[in-house]
């Protein structure tokens, strides 16, 4: 007799919710940072490279405290990771008013670390978590599903920067110098540094209370012991192709994503001739086609295997960033609009693949994966400089474009699970 297959595990329903509003909360302090880049060039006066260092500091954080965090987890499980994160991103967040300040960059780039510190708790602790609460064959699709709310809360992120950190003024060359003259454009230029003040404390006081929230969550380790006898090793998990190919993967998929998303509202500017405000409601509109794509390949998973459906979503992205180099204008602007639909499936769908039949081994390799986003970090500023080389945003989408390659191969071939495969 057949049984029906658990979506999610029995009487854990309240917790899995709970995980999934996480992926809304910590995708606001990441697309926050697409509007920190314009603002920044404008209020500190950095050039796109210095700009590009926001995604630097922010992967530097994931990267540094991923293995930590699942060493953390791997000890004490995923409820005190969680917390520990929380914390974290709050301490970060509350930063962001003596970094204002002062009116240093290198101030925001630390406190910027400090959050992206607790992000790599809580997205360890997170993807994880969901995976392994239900069915296994389910496991990506219950992941796409739990994703599905991270494009909401990169929507307000996006919103809550656009109307609270950008100003209705963009000067002109002459007002600047006009303002230079009088004396008063460093008074401007610090109003404008300290916009960003009170929208991140608003920030860390909601994360204190998801905090409380977390603690007090009833999780599975509880009562079917995940605290297992048997510890991870890394010499283990090298038996596994599927899982180091899909580090590489997710490598350039933050890559890919993280530079599209940083320069789109410089590249709307650019191409369209629009203001930061309404460039940053474009970027809005961006994230609201990831948010489509994220519910709607849970959908189509139903149908097409999760991985081949990522293969053909990389191949539709190949030509989109081709058209966004080779066309700038309203119809490279509508092409890379669109690569955020068919970006959306990647992240979790590598992460469920990468992860598959690792047993024992599932934490620490959840944690180099987690590690893995610091291609956001390393590719992002070489957008910037591919940028001002050119003077042009539309090179530097060459970035991306080779990064949807290597995911295309990732789909196709690399996910195949392979190695002492556990069940």
């Amino acid at each position: 007799m057949s049984t029906k297959k658990s979506f999610i595990l029995p009487g854990y329903l309240l917790t899995f919710a709970l995980v999934t509003s996480l992926f809304f909360l910590w995708a606001l302090p990441n697309t926050m940072n697409d509007v920190l880049i314009p603002h920044f060039m404008k209020s500190l006066e950095l050039s796109r490279f210095k700009a590009g260092l926001i995604q630097s500091a922010f992967k530097l954080g994931y990267f540094v405290f991923a293995l930590p965090a699942g060493l953390i987890m791997q000890r004490f499980g995923y409820r005190y990771g969680l917390v520990i994160g929380l914390i974290l991103f709050a301490l970060g967040c509350f930063l962001f008013w003596p970094a204002a300040i002062a009116g240093k960059y290198i101030f925001f780039l630390g406190a910027l670390f400090v959050i992206a510190s607790g992000l790599a708790f809580l997205e360890l602790g997170a993807n994880s978590l969901v995976v392994s609460m239900g069915d296994p064959s389910l496991a990506e699709r219950r992941l796409n599903f739990a994703q599905a709310f991270n494009p909401i809360g990169a929507m307000s992120g996006v919103a809550i920067g656009t109307v609270f950190i950008f100003s209705d003024t963009d000067l002109t060359a002459d007002q600047i110098e006009a303002m230079k003259a009088a004396g008063t454009f460093k008074a401007y230029l610090t109003e404008e540094t300290m916009r960003v003040g009170p929208p991140y404390i608003g920030l860390g006081i909601i994360v204190l209370i998801f905090a409380f929230f977390i603690s007090r969550a009833k999780f599975p380790e509880q009562e079917v012991k995940i605290i297992a006898q048997v510890k991870g090793s890394f010499a283990e998990l090298k038996k596994y192709p599927h899982w180091y190919k899909g580090i590489m993967a997710q490598f350039f998929y933050l890559g890919a994503q993280l530079g599209t998303w940083s320069y789109f509202i410089q590249y709307v500017k650019e191409n369209g001739g629009l203001s930061s405000k309404f460039a940053g409601a474009f970027l809005v509109g961006k994230l609201a086609a990831f948010m489509l794509g994220r519910f709607s390949s849970t959908i189509f998973m139903k149908y097409i295997r999760p991985a081949k459906l990522m293969g053909i979503y990389a191949c539709i992205n190949i030509c989109l960033v081709t058209i966004g180099i080779l066309f700038p204008g309203w119809i490279g602007i509508w092409a890379i609009f669109g690569t955020s639909f068919f970006m959306s499936v990647m992240y979790p769908t590598i992460f469920a693949s990468a992860v598959k039949g690792l047993g024992p081994n599932a934490k620490l390799g959840a944690s180099f994966l987690v590690m893995s986003l610091i291609g956001g970090a390393v590719l992002t500023p070489f957008m910037g400089l591919i940028a001002d080389r050119w003077n042009a945003i539309a090179p530097a989408m060459i970035i991306p474009l080779l990064s949807y390659v290597v995911i295309l191969y990732y789909g196709f071939v690399g996910s195949k699970p392979s190695g002492p495969l556990y069940n």
